[in-house]
């Protein structure tokens, strides 16, 4: 009696060769109902992998891995929409920050290849530093990289949101404002920097790359850069920085100069992290929705490891204008900077 063949399980289960294979090695992009119709194909024709494939729901681990550079605001705030986005589900979270180099790329691929297979049955990496990272899971990138989108996409209409931010602060008055930058190497850094430069085109106000500073996203490397601009010959009268830390660190530095907000600068910031609303005064910012960034992820996620194709492999979501108290009409006559002593 001759022993059955890989290419006869799949004419039993009636699908191809390579879906046979993926689903005897436990391989995403099969749907669990085809999985099953492959394992009751192999068992009745006693197929010799059996073993192989009988294991497959063994190596299904259950488990989502949410990689992060950092845990800072924002993440810590899609962590939340991810938890959140899992809620009903069969799945765990397990949050994963990798050992790295500051911004270093490749930190994803080192952690994918830790995690993959064993113990993650898919992943959703935050602001990544590469879009393209091959692995043995599905992969969604929430806030992506400037290159080519390999993988399937969720972020924020960073675009339309600095659009907001800047002709917010055009409307109460101001022309001379600042933009302190984020991560150069981030999509959405580049979307809000254009954001505000088109809202100054818009209004014929002209571009002034001296009220440019980069900041990062991170406080740190923020106020050296918010203190060069506050400490211009004519400095501006208004700051819009590109996330929530940054423009925290502002207020920071504006108060060590002697600047008092929104009376003599106003700033604004984006994200609408918690502490948005804690600051003295309370921060003005665009909100993304951070939560929903998380939980768009999760099902996506879960709808490519049950081998679905999706109408859309790239979510784009609204930004909306949250003013607080740091945005007000400029002063009439701008106060010079001076430093606490």
């Amino acid at each position: 009696m001759t022993r059955p063949t890989i290419r006869e399980v799949a004419a039993a289960a009636g699908v191809s060769i390579a879906t046979v294979s993926k689903a005897m090695n436990g391989r995403y992009g099969v749907s669990v109902a085809t999985s099953e119709r492959v394992l009751d194909a192999v068992r009745e024709l006693g197929y010799e992998s059996s073993l192989v494939a009988s294991s497959m729901r063994s190596r299904r681990t259950g488990v989502i891995g949410v990689l992060v550079a950092d845990f800072e605001p924002f993440s810590a705030e899609i962590l939340k929409g991810v938890a959140g986005g899992l809620r009903g589900t069969r799945y765990d979270l397990l949050a994963y920050s990798g050992s790295r180099q500051t911004e270093s790329e490749g930190w994803e691929r080192r952690s994918l290849s830790r995690l993959s297979g064993s113990l993650i049955d898919g992943a959703i990496m935050v602001t990544p530093t590469v879009v393209d990272a091959p692995a043995e899971v599905p992969v969604v990138a929430i806030d992506p990289h400037t290159g080519r989108a390999g993988l399937p996409t969720v972020e924020s209409d960073s675009l339309d949101g600095a659009f907001q931010a800047t002709m917010h602060l055009i409307r109460l008055g101001h022309r001379r404002i600042a933009f302190l930058a984020g991560r150069p190497d981030l999509r959405s850094s580049q979307r809000r920097e254009r954001g505000y430069r088109q809202a100054l085109a818009q209004e014929g106000i002209a571009f002034d790359p001296a009220l440019v500073g980069v900041g990062r996203y991170e406080p740190e490397t923020a106020r050296e850069p918010a203190t060069v601009l506050l400490s211009l010959p004519e400095p501006p009268t208004a700051i819009f920085a590109a996330n929530d830390v940054s423009a925290i660190a502002t207020l920071e530095v504006a108060e060590d100069l002697g600047l008092r907000v929104p009376q003599d600068l106003s700033i604004i910031g984006f994200d609408d992290i918690p502490d948005a609303s804690r600051t003295t005064p309370a921060l003005s910012t665009i909100r993304q929705p951070m939560h929903r960034l998380g939980s768009t992820a999760v099902g996506l996620l879960i709808a490519l490891m049950s081998g679905e194709t999706p109408e859309t492999t790239h979510h784009r979501l609204p930004t909306r204008l949250v003013p607080r108290g740091t945005t007000a009409p400029p002063p009439s006559h701008p106060p010079r900077p001076h430093r606490h002593r």
